[in-house]
């Protein structure tokens, strides 16, 4: 992209951001109207003055840039990152990023991302943030505004049409789409620029005083009487250049929203050893913010497979993609001849009680028939040993069969679903389309383009080595010094490698049973901080009481129906009957024990994730996948070995400030592969 002229049509007002006026990093709030235009908002360079929360900040400055095309639109974005080096703030990247942009973002503060942070929960929705940020009450989910089409293009705009407890939602908007105002028409506003008051509830203050503009609050601004946001105030705009100028309201308050935010942050406890000049929650929160920049690249991205080689993996497990109904029956049929062949009579091996009764018969009595019960008894009986073989390739038949492939695979080789940043109590990164629970037996179809190699790393027993600096544990964290911890922690105990590591499980899942009892009393005994650690947040979870992770983020535990896990989460093992009341106190008591320690493990991994992401662009290299504690990076062949040093001076860097004189040794498993599948998994 070549810079921007003084011929361009948004040079004037744009050149005051580039002329040394704009700091690098200063927030820039920006509000997208898809084929329609975008707009700004920043403080002078004085910024926002040492205010209270509740008190609103300083007039923002902002502009309005009417562009209908697309490409001129990134142009622009592309153009203001360049020069400014902006920390962009937006309600939520999943409408201000649209997918198919190849504009790069550096640093960005995502409203949405932040709210999950500070106040747990799924609903985070531009209503509810802002309700949370000026602490009101929050407001009724939001609708999709009545009638076929919106009156203005969606997007970010489809903020407004709401998301409710269904962090997948967002996906389902058109975010693209072209109804509503179209950028004919209207108010010329291109390369406007207008200050915005703070007006209404908050505060005295103007409205733009150019060109009609809007406060924030009153019957022409966002905010209700109440100060709620009015969710329906944007689509109510009368054309286009009204629309742009309403955005501009909406992104001054976003401003005001990220400046309550970041205090909010600013006054949780920094729990490191050595605290470091900016908090480490807001350091958190610029982490969940850029991995929510991740989750959209990797949504464009996608990841590479062999097409080839994954269709010659299916027919070898599966059988022919089935063309008839006939054939999908046949090739069922097919599936089950082994395990039936085992059994007594007919038996649908779909209805897990028809199983276990069919077991029974032959002499295996299980309570349940999941896999993990049956794994043990596998030499008992032949039917066991087919029937868990069975399900494997039921699996991946009915999940990631070749329907799958047709339907997730595009025609340039690459695996794509949408993502989410952050997902459930826990925070991990959680994506569709099975990008998540790719088969073992598939993943020799993840192939490294032409030219191109996989550089992978995966943290080395991540959840004991957090364990050890949130806990402060000393003795842990001198076990964390070793490549292989659990060989430190088996000495300590005087049991062997597996059992350390069943001991290290038990401590952390609350089992206390079984093989597990006498490995956990020794850990008491060696760890007695990390288990203290643990069984106050078992407390908590017992008694109901909300906890924050080490990095800040809120994990609900008041009683509810269901434990508030995320897609990737396990489920409690011991649920209580809804006649019972839903969840019993031992269960919650066991998802808080994981949850202190899942939660850092996900807030880590993503720090180190972006701050990979940063650097990777230098080496031609792109993230292709995130999967709990692995990073997959594709890059040109001649700088897979710089990739690979990246990965490790990127967790060294990300270490250094989040467990900070903890004492406590991240390590990593980097390797450079062909095929996904080379590597030890």
């Amino acid at each position: 992209m070549t810079p921007a002229s003084p011929s361009h049509p948004a040079a004037g007002p744009l050149a005051d951001l580039w002329s040394g006026e704009f700091a690098p990093r200063q927030p820039l709030a920006l509000v997208v109207l898809p084929k329609v235009g975008f707009a700004l908002a920043h403080h002078l360079p004085a910024g926002p003055p040492p205010l209270p929360p509740s008190h609103p900040t300083s007039t923002p400055v902002t502009l309005v840039v009417s562009a209908p095309e697309p490409a001129e639109a990134a142009e622009l974005v592309a153009e203001i990152e360049r020069r400014c080096a902006p920390r962009w703030v937006w309600w939520s990247a999943s409408a201000a990023v649209p997918p198919a942009t190849q504009v790069r973002l550096a640093a960005c503060w995502d409203l949405a991302a932040v709210h999950r942070l500070l106040h747990g929960g799924r609903r985070d929705d531009p209503a509810a943030v802002w309700a949370a940020a000026a602490g009101l009450p929050l407001p009724p989910p939001p609708s999709r505004p009545p009638g076929p089409a919106a009156r203005v293009a969606p997007g970010q705009l489809g903020l407004w049409e709401g998301t409710g407890d269904d962090p997948a939602a967002r996906h389902r908007l058109d975010p693209t789409g072209a109804e509503g105002i179209s950028a004919g028409g209207g108010v010329d506003t291109r390369g406007t620029r207008e200050p915005v008051g703070a007006g209404g509830p908050l505060g005295a203050g103007g409205a733009f005083s150019a060109g009609g503009g809007f406060g924030l609050g009153g019957a022409d601004g966002p905010l209700a009487g109440d100060g709620q946001l009015d969710a329906g105030w944007l689509h109510r705009a009368a054309g286009p250049g009204e629309a742009l100028r309403r955005a501009a309201a909406l992104a001054a308050l976003a401003l005001q929203a990220q400046h309550r935010q970041q205090a909010a942050l600013n006054g949780l406890a920094d729990r490191r050893a050595r605290p470091g000049r900016t908090s480490l929650a807001v350091l958190t929160a610029r982490a969940e913010s850029a991995a929510e920049l991740l989750a959209r690249e990797l949504e464009r991205d996608g990841l590479p497979i062999d097409r080839a080689t994954a269709e010659t993996l299916l027919a070898e497990i599966v059988g022919p993609p089935p063309r008839t109904d006939a054939d999908e029956l046949a090739a069922r049929r097919r599936r089950d001849a082994p395990v039936l062949a085992h059994l007594r009579g007919p038996v649908d091996l779909r209805n897990p009680a028809a199983v276990r009764a069919a077991l029974r018969a032959v002499g295996i009595d299980v309570p349940d028939t999941r896999s993990g019960r049956l794994e043990p008894l596998r030499d008992a009986h032949p039917a066991v040993a087919a029937l868990l073989a069975w399900r494997r390739t039921e699996r991946i038949a009915t999940t990631y069969g070749h329907r799958w492939l047709d339907t997730h695979v595009a025609p340039d080789g690459r695996l794509r679903g949408a993502w989410h940043g952050s997902d459930g109590a826990a925070g991990r990164m959680t994506a569709q389309a099975g990008l998540h629970n790719l088969p073992a037996d598939l993943r020799a179809a993840v192939v490294a383009e032409p030219g191109r190699v996989f550089v992978r790393a995966d943290l080395g027993q991540i959840e004991p080595r957090v364990l050890a600096v949130v806990s402060a544990d000393p003795a842990l964290a001198a076990a964390t010094q070793a490549d292989d911890m659990y060989a430190p922690v088996a000495a300590q105990l005087g049991r062997d490698r597996p059992q350390a590591k069943i001991a290290m499980l038990a401590a952390m899942y609350g089992q206390t049973t079984g093989s597990a009892g006498e490995a956990l009393r020794r850990m008491r005994r060696a760890y007695p901080t990390a288990l203290a650690y643990l069984d106050a947040a078992d407390a908590a979870g017992r008694s109901g009481r909300d906890l924050r992770t080490y990095g800040g983020r809120l994990v609900r535990l008041a009683p509810t129906p269901r434990p508030p896990r995320g897609l990737t989460d396990p489920a409690p093992p011991d649920e209580a009957s809804p006649a019972a009341g839903g969840v019993t106190e031992q269960a919650r008591g066991r998802f808080a024990r994981n949850a202190v320690i899942q939660g850092p493990a996900a807030e880590l991994f993503k720090a180190w994730a972006v701050t990979v992401r940063a650097e990777l662009p230098a080496l031609g290299g792109e993230i292709v996948l995130c999967l709990h504690d692995e990073l997959l990076l594709h890059v040109p062949i001649a700088h897979a070995e710089a990739a690979a040093d990246l990965l490790r001076r990127a967790l060294a860097a990300t270490a250094a400030y989040w467990s900070t004189a903890s004492g406590v040794r991240f390590v990593a498993d980097v390797s450079i592969l062909h095929r996904w599948s080379d590597a030890a998994h």
